[in-house]
């Protein structure tokens, strides 16, 4: 029972740690590929402005960002299922869960910009 146990939270904390190691690699991809054909962008998915372009890249950085806890189709897979979590959540509450982690999510408040983060957060308010 206790090497079970012991099996189990490690098995979290690898989990978790692929996490965050994801999205190092895949938001430095995601900058990499925003540059292509555009002048100055600062290398990240923050050099569009307006309403809408922050709410249109939120669905890439979570993408480049959150699939791999959240899976493809936001059914869920480490991280929680978020299909639905607008319904639960407004866009405020879900930047601060974004920026400052919970449970077992980690914080992305220093590897995303905070247009990254409420982009992301509208874009998963509208799912309701």
């Amino acid at each position: 029972m206790k090497k079970s146990i012991i099996f189990l939270s490690l098995l979290l904390v690898l989990s978790l740690s692929a996490c965050g190691k994801s999205s190092d690699n895949n938001n430095n991809q995601g900058a990499a590929n925003n540059n292509a054909g555009t002048s100055g962008n600062t290398g990240t998915t923050t050099g569009q402005t307006g309403g809408n372009a922050a709410a249109g890249n939120g669905e890439a950085t979570f993408k480049a960002n959150c699939v791999s806890c959240h899976g493809n189709n936001l059914e869920g897979a480490v991280g929680p299922n978020l299909q639905k979590v607008g319904a639960k959540y407004s866009a405020d509450e879900i930047a601060g869960i974004v920026s400052n982690g919970r449970g077992g999510m980690p914080a992305f408040k220093g590897q995303l910009s905070d247009a990254d983060i409420q982009g992301v957060a509208q874009w998963l308010a509208a799912k309701k």
